[in-house]
């Protein structure tokens, strides 16, 4: 049983928005949010590094950018060059998309071959490394088979969804990512995350990082929820 202090689901947070439509003020807006609410990282499209992250200097919020997104398809390096140009710009988290075709595919090797490449770019530059699975287009082996190249690799988080696809992130699935790993690589649930109940169901599957747009939301509905309770903790067990 683990007890959790409203910053403590704060910061469990990645404050989203991904949209393509998204302008300057929408970002300074999820900045200035983010800096309010004390959530981890702003999760946001790649060409928007520098602009957050300066938005974010002297704070202790990542900015994280999202590469090959929201569909994957795109060369290895590719992924390695944008997510490269992302952190020269001041991304200091990075979320991609894995190759969901060679996934499919049974192209295994390609898929640690990519992981493998994108998790040594971050890293050298001490940049936390998330891979994308995108779960409403994989079969449940496919999702473990992801995962378990993942415990070999080592990056980070694998994560559910981008939130873009035909669905979003399910208990069942962060069971799974989160029984295959262990330990040895977090999970963040992502996609279709837009209440109190269903961000904590998330964390007691296994989930330590929910990536979601309605974190203002959230985080005002557990505040109510604790000054209701007249606690200033909430404990959960994980499933």
């Amino acid at each position: 049983m683990t007890k959790y202090t409203i910053d403590d689901f704060a910061r469990m947070i990645d404050h989203t928005n991904l949209h393509a439509d998204a302008t300057r003020t929408d970002m300074i807006k999820l900045c200035a949010e983010a800096k309010e609410y004390h959530f981890k990282m702003v999760a946001i499209n790649q060409v928007q590094s520098a602009l957050c992250a300066e938005q974010l200097r002297g704070t202790d919020i990542d900015t994280g950018a999202a590469i090959a997104f929201p569909l994957g398809q795109t060369s290895i390096a590719a992924k390695v060059f944008e997510a490269q140009d992302a952190m020269a710009h001041g991304a200091n988290e990075i979320d991609y998309v894995l190759n969901i075709t060679a996934l499919k595919d049974g192209d295994d090797n390609y898929i640690e071959d990519e992981m493998t490449a994108m998790v040594r770019a971050c890293h050298e530059h001490g940049v936390p490394c998330k891979v994308i699975f995108e779960n409403c287009y994989l079969t449940k082996d496919e999702i473990r088979r992801a995962a378990t190249i993942a415990g070999r690799v080592r990056p980070d988080f694998i994560k559910t969804s981008t939130g873009f696809g035909t669905g979003g992130a399910t208990v069942e699935d962060v069971r799974l990512m989160k029984s295959t790993v262990g330990d040895a690589v977090q999970v963040k649930a992502a996609g279709g995350i837009r209440n109190s109940d269903d961000f904590l169901a998330m964390i007691r599957a296994g989930a330590t990082r929910i990536g979601t747009s309605a974190g203002v939301h959230i985080i005002n509905a557990l505040r109510d929820r604790m000054l209701t309770d007249h606690v200033t903790t909430i404990s959960l067990e994980q499933d």
